[in-house]
């Protein structure tokens, strides 16, 4: 049976839920979450060695894809998880100096835990690091790839913005990245006096021709560059089916949006359409969303 800090070796390197469960098991201050969290750093050199030297190699033949460095990714994190299981000799020198570090400062009686508390801050830095560096790893049953929140919003939402996407030709991961940009990847959503979700993904406003349900809320507007909160009316649907179904409609009649929907074959031009056509006031608006969809849609 596996010990809370330890990781299966057919475990990819960097799994979410491998480097939370090191964490967790780090505030237990135990010389074996030093160990295992330390193991998993060296994985995180091996893993940034190889990528150098694939880096250095070339990688723009006939056959790459996104898909092929992203499952090549997904092979150097476990071999460098293999290699790390080996060892060559930087997780005994990381556990030698935490440890050591930790006796310097416990010269106290009264601080005669210190050492594995120290070491147990140690390893939760080492952990934010190994988690800074975390590669988008695909979900084999869904196909979508990225952190979970990314699959979760992904496997919500892609049959409507792919019934959507049909309807205005407009991809529909671009759709998707809009919805996580006006909702904070769902988090942010806006809700109804009751505090259930008013489906409305995209932030669409209710002006006076709208006849549907709708819901106030607080948001930010840039006036001549400055940002101000204010409350505006919101459209409030009865699914995100209706919500997408919605948005289409407005891109597709409004003649604001003629242009996104010509240049909706690549991320920037949409994203720099939808800015110009006044989708948003934020100066900012295109550039966040163009990097959602090619860093985290881009599968």
């Amino acid at each position: 049976m596996l010990g809370r800090a330890e990781i299966p070796e057919n475990r990819l390197a960097f799994d979410t839920r491998s480097l939370d469960s090191l964490k967790q098991s780090a505030k237990d201050n135990s010389p074996e979450s030093v160990k295992a969290a330390a193991k998993q750093f060296e994985a995180l050199f091996m893993n940034m060695m190889l990528k150098s030297m694939r880096q250095a190699g070339g990688q723009d033949g006939p056959f790459d894809s996104e898909q092929t460095r992203t499952y090549t990714s997904m092979l150097d994190q476990q071999l460098s998880q293999s290699m790390a299981n080996k060892g060559i000799g930087l997780a005994d020198a990381l556990v030698r100096q935490l440890t050591n570090n930790a006796v310097a400062q416990a010269i106290q009686p009264e601080n005669a835990s210190a050492p594995q508390a120290f070491a147990s801050q140690g390893i939760n830095r080492y952990l934010d690091n190994l988690k800074f560096e975390q590669q988008p790893v695909p979900d084999v049953k869904s196909g979508f790839s990225g952190p979970a929140h990314v699959r979760e919003f992904q496997e919500k939402l892609t049959a409507h913005a792919e019934e959507a996407s049909k309807a205005t030709g407009i991809p529909a991961k671009f759709m998707l990245g809009q919805a996580a940009l006006e909702s904070g990847w769902g988090k942010r959503e806006i809700k109804t006096v009751d505090g259930s979700t008013s489906h409305n993904i995209f932030g669409v406003k209710a002006n006076n021709s709208w006849k549907g349900k709708t819901v106030d809320a607080v948001t930010t507007e840039y006036i001549n560059g400055v940002a101000q909160r204010r409350v505006e009316k919101f459209k409030a649907y009865d699914s995100y089916a209706d919500a997408f179904k919605d948005y289409a409609k407005l891109l597709t009649q409004n003649p604001r949006y003629e242009n996104v929907i010509a240049n909706a074959k690549d991320a920037s031009a949409f994203a720099q359409g939808l800015q110009k056509a006044g989708y948003a006031t934020d100066p900012n608006y295109a550039n966040k969303l163009t990097r959602i969809i090619k860093q985290n849609l881009s599968v």
